[in-house]
């Protein structure tokens, strides 16, 4: 696949972590400077943003969940943030940038190799998404935060629905508290016309 053709389609077309390693690798080089850049790509903006307006001195250490290339952690402002996510090559990017304490290779849809309540935050823009990862990563999420850490999560919107993100954190229940939505707009004016007006949620809430 010609780097000059991959985008949206390409990438929520993903089936399996497989898929998702060989595209990042072919999209690492150009990802930042093609689609970001031609995209005017918020949303990692936005989901730092919100962190940070809510996020107290106890809200740390930060795990960045699929953090690509580093673009939520540009915005993060020398806080202690590691870097998860399933391509190498992303984290390569990323890691070049020395926004992060550490990085770490991880399939999100599996046991992370993370201790039980290491980080006191947790973010991710662009992960919960078609082709990507799905709600059942919340409780792996949920096992490596202490007990008050701040989630702020972007969902696609399509993907909210589609697969059952509502449903799978209400049924958290017990578990979170705080929990409220936000839709914000994933690109910039900018953006291809196909994908402009295209939403995420941001879900924020603690762990209890």
């Amino acid at each position: 696949m010609a780097k000059k053709d991959i985008g949206l389609d390409q990438a929520y077309g993903l089936k399996t972590p497989a898929d998702s390693v060989r595209l990042y690798r072919d999209w690492s080089d150009s990802y930042d400077s093609g689609f970001a850049r031609r995209m005017d790509y918020r949303l990692p903006y936005v989901v730092a943003d919100v962190f940070l307006d809510l996020a107290g001195p106890g809200d740390a250490p930060v795990l960045d969940a699929g953090a690509g290339t580093g673009l939520v952690a540009e915005r993060l402002d020398g806080r202690a943030v590691d870097a998860l996510d399933i391509s190498p090559d992303m984290l390569a990017v990323a890691a070049g940038k020395g926004l992060y304490r550490a990085t770490l290779v991880a399939d999100m849809t599996a046991t992370l190799p993370i201790d039980d309540a290491a980080y006191g935050g947790v973010v991710s823009a662009g992960t919960f998404t078609h082709g990507h990862v799905g709600p059942d990563a919340f409780d792996e999420l949920l096992r490596v935060a202490r007990p008050g850490a701040l989630f702020v999560l972007s969902i696609n919107s399509e993907a909210f629905v589609k697969l059952g993100f509502g449903p799978a954190l209400e049924v958290l229940g017990s578990r979170i508290e705080g929990l409220h939505y936000r839709e914000v707009r994933n690109y910039g004016d900018a953006a291809d016309p196909d994908h402009r007006d295209d939403t995420a949620q941001i879900a924020t809430f603690r762990k209890r």
